[in-house]
């Protein structure tokens, strides 16, 4: 991935953030016929290993498992926010009229050595930590025990975990980090009236902090 200076994150918090905000990673892995990507949402562990741990689940019928063995160098990607943005909503467009159109986003790559795990019970716990996390927010939410107990047994005899145990994050956010504040001010303001409130958010939080200035007085020697 091409990432100039400006736009490159290497901030643990951040890279987290965007995997965590954003869990559907697409896992990129080699073929005989090249590379294929399967769309996996992602359980994140921070905490295990030096860089953290990626676990998730692939249905039995996929041959991801049996084709990339434990061991298999892969990559995961988890994209984040993203708008076009358009050069009107610079000021400084109109008075040079020297701006372009361009994409904000922001992504991380995830490099890391995949695990097969084809038990039953790694499995069961898994998809009870997705459930729970992603059902947390809707108003009654689901749990396994909603469903007859056979039912559930067949769904998860069907699935194989993975996990990927990461060695490298590589993550960009471009921002319009290469614009003038006021530039990059108003650009987050117009996405934010169109939805774009997390990416609005993030380029809000790129700005350079104001240092604080002197109230007053004279200056000591």
């Amino acid at each position: 991935m091409y990432i100039p200076a400006h736009f490159a994150v290497t901030d643990p918090a951040t890279l987290h953030r965007i995997i965590r905000q954003h869990p559907l990673g697409a896992l990129v892995t080699p073929g005989e016929s090249g590379f294929d990507a399967d769309h996996i949402p992602f359980e994140f562990d921070p905490g295990t290993g030096p860089l953290g741990l990626l676990t998730g689940h692939v249905a039995r019928a996929n041959d991801i498992w049996q084709r990339c063995p434990s061991g298999t160098a892969v990559m995961v990607m988890f994209r984040g926010a993203e708008a076009f943005v358009s050069p009107n909503w610079y000021p400084s467009k109109h008075e040079a009229h020297r701006q372009v159109p361009t994409w904000n986003y922001e992504v991380v790559h995830a490099h890391g050595t995949l695990t097969v795990r084809d038990d039953e019970r790694f499995v069961r716990g898994l998809v009870a930590r997705l459930t729970r996390h992603h059902e947390a927010a809707e108003p009654k939410p689901w749990k396994m025990s909603d469903s007859a107990p056979d039912y559930i047994d067949t769904m998860l005899r069907n699935i194989v975990g993975i996990e990927v145990a990461i060695t490298s994050l590589v993550g960009k956010s471009k921002l319009s980090q290469n614009k003038e504040p006021r530039d990059r001010l108003s650009a987050a303001d117009m996405l934010a009236t169109r939805g774009h409130d997390e990416l609005a958010e993030a380029m809000r939080a790129s700005l350079p902090r104001k240092t604080d200035q002197p109230q007053g007085g004279s200056r000591g020697s």
